[in-house]
Protein backbone atom coordinates (compact mmCIF):
# COMPACT_ATOMS: atom_id res chain seq x y z
CA UNK A 1 0.00 0.00 0.00
CA UNK A 2 3.03 2.16 0.80
CA UNK A 3 3.87 2.49 -2.79
CA UNK A 4 0.53 3.62 -4.30
CA UNK A 5 0.48 7.12 -3.67
CA UNK A 6 3.91 7.20 -5.20
CA UNK A 7 2.87 5.39 -8.63
CA UNK A 8 0.14 7.68 -8.50
CA UNK A 9 2.46 10.70 -8.13
CA UNK A 10 4.16 9.31 -10.66
CA UNK A 11 1.11 9.17 -12.81
CA UNK A 12 0.76 12.67 -12.57
CA UNK A 13 3.81 13.67 -13.57
CA UNK A 14 5.63 13.81 -10.64
CA UNK A 15 9.46 13.38 -10.55
CA UNK A 16 10.80 10.84 -8.01
CA UNK A 17 13.12 13.21 -6.52
CA UNK A 18 10.67 15.98 -6.19
CA UNK A 19 8.24 13.26 -4.04
CA UNK A 20 8.31 13.21 -0.79
CA UNK A 21 6.10 10.91 2.00
CA UNK A 22 6.05 10.24 5.49
CA UNK A 23 6.95 7.37 7.05
CA UNK A 24 4.56 6.23 9.30
CA UNK A 25 2.12 8.92 9.69
CA UNK A 26 -0.87 9.89 8.27
CA UNK A 27 -2.77 12.59 7.03
CA UNK A 28 -4.32 13.35 10.43
CA UNK A 29 -0.64 14.35 11.98
CA UNK A 30 -0.40 18.26 10.73
CA UNK A 31 2.98 17.96 11.80
CA UNK A 32 4.89 15.82 9.03
CA UNK A 33 8.51 16.00 7.62
CA UNK A 34 6.95 15.32 3.96
CA UNK A 35 4.71 17.60 4.23
CA UNK A 36 6.71 20.27 5.83
CA UNK A 37 9.73 19.32 2.89
CA UNK A 38 7.31 19.39 -0.34
CA UNK A 39 5.50 22.52 1.15
CA UNK A 40 9.37 24.48 1.48
CA UNK A 41 10.41 23.24 -2.11
CA UNK A 42 7.65 24.58 -3.66
CA UNK A 43 7.78 28.66 -5.22
CA UNK A 44 5.50 30.97 -6.72
CA UNK A 45 4.07 29.21 -9.41
CA UNK A 46 4.45 26.23 -8.92
CA UNK A 47 1.90 23.31 -8.09
CA UNK A 48 1.92 20.59 -4.98
CA UNK A 49 0.44 17.88 -6.56
CA UNK A 50 -1.05 15.53 -4.01
CA UNK A 51 -2.68 11.85 -5.43
CA UNK A 52 -5.63 12.26 -3.03
CA UNK A 53 -7.26 14.64 -0.71
CA UNK A 54 -6.74 12.41 2.20
CA UNK A 55 -2.84 12.31 1.75
CA UNK A 56 -2.72 16.09 2.26
CA UNK A 57 -5.14 16.41 5.24
CA UNK A 58 -7.52 14.39 7.32
CA UNK A 59 -9.25 17.02 8.47
CA UNK A 60 -11.08 19.70 7.27
CA UNK A 61 -9.10 22.54 9.16
CA UNK A 62 -6.05 20.99 8.52
CA UNK A 63 -6.75 20.77 4.70
CA UNK A 64 -8.07 24.87 4.62
CA UNK A 65 -5.24 25.92 6.27
CA UNK A 66 -2.87 24.12 3.90
CA UNK A 67 -4.71 25.40 0.74
CA UNK A 68 -4.60 29.16 2.89
CA UNK A 69 -0.87 28.64 2.94
CA UNK A 70 -0.46 27.77 -0.35
CA UNK A 71 -2.93 30.07 -1.91
CA UNK A 72 -0.70 33.20 0.11
CA UNK A 73 2.32 31.94 -1.29
CA UNK A 74 1.01 31.91 -4.87
CA UNK A 75 1.67 27.96 -5.22
CA UNK A 76 -0.92 26.03 -6.61
CA UNK A 77 -2.71 22.51 -5.50
CA UNK A 78 -3.53 19.93 -7.50
CA UNK A 79 -5.82 16.93 -6.00
CA UNK A 80 -5.82 13.54 -8.36
CA UNK A 81 -4.72 15.86 -11.56
CA UNK A 82 -7.54 18.78 -10.85
CA UNK A 83 -5.85 22.26 -9.98
CA UNK A 84 -7.89 23.00 -6.76
CA UNK A 85 -8.79 27.19 -7.66
CA UNK A 86 -9.67 28.93 -4.41
CA UNK A 87 -11.81 31.27 -6.67
CA UNK A 88 -13.94 29.03 -8.50
CA UNK A 89 -16.80 28.78 -5.32
CA UNK A 90 -18.15 25.20 -6.68
CA UNK A 91 -14.66 23.73 -6.38
CA UNK A 92 -14.36 25.34 -3.05
CA UNK A 93 -18.01 23.57 -2.08
CA UNK A 94 -16.15 19.96 -3.35
CA UNK A 95 -12.84 20.62 -1.92
CA UNK A 96 -14.51 21.33 1.48
CA UNK A 97 -16.91 18.41 1.01
CA UNK A 98 -13.96 15.61 0.01
CA UNK A 99 -12.20 17.39 3.31
CA UNK A 100 -15.33 16.55 4.92
CA UNK A 101 -15.28 13.14 4.05
CA UNK A 102 -11.88 12.67 4.52
CA UNK A 103 -12.27 13.84 8.69
CA UNK A 104 -15.20 11.43 8.24
CA UNK A 105 -13.27 8.30 7.74
CA UNK A 106 -10.39 9.19 9.94
CA UNK A 107 -12.86 9.48 12.77
CA UNK A 108 -14.13 5.93 11.36
CA UNK A 109 -11.02 4.51 11.72
CA UNK A 110 -10.22 5.57 14.96
CA UNK A 111 -14.05 4.19 16.31
CA UNK A 112 -13.47 1.25 14.99
CA UNK A 113 -9.63 1.18 16.23
CA UNK A 114 -10.96 1.74 19.72
CA UNK A 115 -13.95 -0.89 19.60
CA UNK A 116 -11.18 -3.21 18.43
CA UNK A 117 -9.11 -2.60 21.25
CA UNK A 118 -12.16 -2.73 23.67
CA UNK A 119 -13.15 -5.77 22.62
CA UNK A 120 -9.51 -7.35 22.91
CA UNK A 121 -8.90 -5.72 26.17
CA UNK A 122 -12.02 -7.58 27.27
CA UNK A 123 -11.21 -11.48 25.93
CA UNK A 124 -7.79 -10.34 27.63
CA UNK A 125 -5.70 -10.29 24.77
CA UNK A 126 -4.90 -6.47 25.38
CA UNK A 127 -2.57 -6.05 28.52
CA UNK A 128 -1.46 -2.10 27.87
CA UNK A 129 1.94 -0.95 27.69
CA UNK A 130 4.45 -2.88 29.71
CA UNK A 131 5.69 -1.06 33.06
CA UNK A 132 8.81 0.81 32.84
CA UNK A 133 10.21 -0.23 36.14
CA UNK A 134 10.97 -3.96 37.44
CA UNK A 135 8.95 -4.77 40.08
CA UNK A 136 12.22 -4.44 42.03
CA UNK A 137 12.70 -0.60 40.90
CA UNK A 138 9.46 -0.27 41.81
CA UNK A 139 9.30 -1.91 45.31
CA UNK A 140 12.50 0.23 45.75
CA UNK A 141 10.73 3.76 44.63
CA UNK A 142 7.84 2.99 46.75
CA UNK A 143 8.87 4.52 50.03
CA UNK A 144 10.05 8.07 48.32
CA UNK A 145 6.51 8.15 46.46
CA UNK A 146 4.77 7.25 50.13
CA UNK A 147 6.83 10.45 51.16
CA UNK A 148 5.34 12.95 48.60
CA UNK A 149 7.88 12.57 46.15
CA UNK A 150 6.53 12.60 42.87
CA UNK A 151 7.52 9.68 40.81
CA UNK A 152 10.78 10.45 38.33
CA UNK A 153 8.90 8.36 35.43
CA UNK A 154 5.83 9.93 34.89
Amino acid sequence: MAHRPKNALVTLGVTPEKTFTDQGLTGTNRARPGLREASATCRDSNTLVAPKLDRLARSLHDARDIVDELTRREVKLSIVGSVHDPTDRVRLLLFNVAAMVAEFEADLARAKTRKGMAVAKAKGRLRGKEPKLSKTQEAHCSPFTKQGHTRPWN
